[in-house]
């Protein structure tokens, strides 16, 4: 038997998704030569990868084949040449960790639903697009996503919320959904943590300007992350704080440059100003990331839609108090480890984010909560999970 992976997203590149990709292929291929399945003759794996991973992605295995495709993520040529680099490999199964799927798949598929954000925010915000092009984009994405969930054979999710509002939005998908969790670290096969390198605590903390007492941000600034609340809120708490800093770590782009300005607009950034009581690092490699995330008073997270929320469990991971939206998937994934808030109310994020500042005994709590929810959640069970997928399909 042989099984395609769409690992376009695979590492950096894709972000969370990259983040996921990368987890469930090394997991998997892992899996499969260790043998611990029910399929004692194992599977033979195709890794699909773009230009921009095809090197990062090693593999040792036997049975393993790398295949370089220079196909856009999203793209026509998406549509229309994919399926013949699918066909050419002859599989019996591939897998699609993303919506953006190939109508004409001349396989038989599984894909992963991370979230359906799409549905919930079709705003021309999201997008770098003019109005007139998001429109014609969005539609595609309702019909490609009706499509591979209609033709799927199963249908991957992250969590127990999405699988419902799946269902909800899509009754076709029901019944045949299958909810895998992410992971944080595979503590169970005592892998290496997220985060490896040890360095200098204060030169990581004075090279990126961020004093010893600052809040933090970690992840992307789609609009849906509802930025500008953390931002207003920020303000206030400044009033009270004045040594208080707000650090928000992510690659810049179109959507942090429209974060940069909401917060000059409040006078709590300067470009030239390294002082700015907001942050903004930029992208910050994961060594020096994690003494970032220890030296935090807390980690916030005020996103108004979530499929899993893998940030603040990482952000728990690496012993930070986490004060959280109480939004979508939040309350099912980080348990009772989180504070939450009201996303849209300003005033109850506040009061929250300070019962952490003012309270060493109740964050100190908090850290240990976090340490103990982490435990659930492990890449080599999310991979194990997708690959029994794979096996009740290719049975049928």
């Amino acid at each position: 038997m042989k099984i395609g992976i769409d690992a376009r997203f695979y590492g950096p590149v894709g972000k969370g998704l990259g983040r996921y990709t990368q987890e469930v292929v090394d997991n998997i291929i892992m899996i499969n030569d260790a043998q611990e399945t029910n399929s004692p003759e194992g599977f033979d794996f195709v890794i699909f990868l773009s230009p921009s991973n095809f090197d990062e992605f090693i593999s040792s295995s036997p049975r393993v084949k790398k295949v370089l495709i220079d196909i856009p993520w999203y793209s026509w040529s998406e549509q229309l040449k994919l399926p013949f680099y699918i066909w050419r490999e002859h599989l019996d199964l591939m897998h699609f960790p993303h919506f953006n799927i190939p109508i004409l798949t001349p396989t038989k598929f599984v894909m992963t639903l991370h979230d359906l954000i799409l549905t919930h925010f079709p705003t021309v915000r999201a997008t770098t697009k003019s109005s007139f092009v998001y429109y014609w984009k969005n539609l595609a994405y309702r019909l490609v996503t009706k499509t591979a969930i209609r033709k799927a054979r199963r249908v991957i999710t992250v969590s127990e919320f999405t699988k419902r509002d799946i269902i909800y939005n899509f009754p076709e998908a029901s019944g045949k959904i299958t909810v895998t969790y992410e992971g944080v670290a595979n503590l169970k096969r005592g892998r290496d943590s997220l985060f490896v390198a040890k360095l200098d605590s204060q030169e990581t903390l004075e090279k990126y300007h961020l004093g010893n007492n600052f809040l933090l941000y970690v992840g992307n600034a789609y609009p849906h992350k509802n930025l500008e609340a953390l931002i207003r809120t920020f303000s206030q708490l400044r009033a009270e704080i004045p040594d208080l800093k707000l650090v928000l770590v992510g690659k810049e782009d179109f959507f942090y440059s429209r974060i940069h300005d909401y917060a000059k607009s409040l006078n709590l950034w300067q470009k030239e100003n390294i002082n700015s009581p907001v942050v903004f690092p930029g992208y910050v490699p994961d060594a020096q990331l994690e003494i970032i995330y220890q030296a935090a008073k807390a980690y916030v997270f005020p996103s108004l839609y979530e499929g899993f929320g893998l940030p603040p469990l990482e952000a728990m991971a690496k012993a930070c108090p986490v004060a959280s939206s109480d939004r979508a998937s939040l309350p099912e994934i980080l348990g009772d480890a989180a504070i939450y808030f009201n996303p849209e109310d300003d005033a109850d994020m506040l009061a929250k984010i300070k019962q952490i500042l003012n309270s060493p005994s109740f964050r100190d709590e908090l850290i240990a909560r976090g340490l103990s929810r982490v435990k659930n959640y492990s890449w080599w069970e999310c991979a194990r999970e997708t690959f029994a997928v794979y096996e009740q399909v290719l049975k049928k």
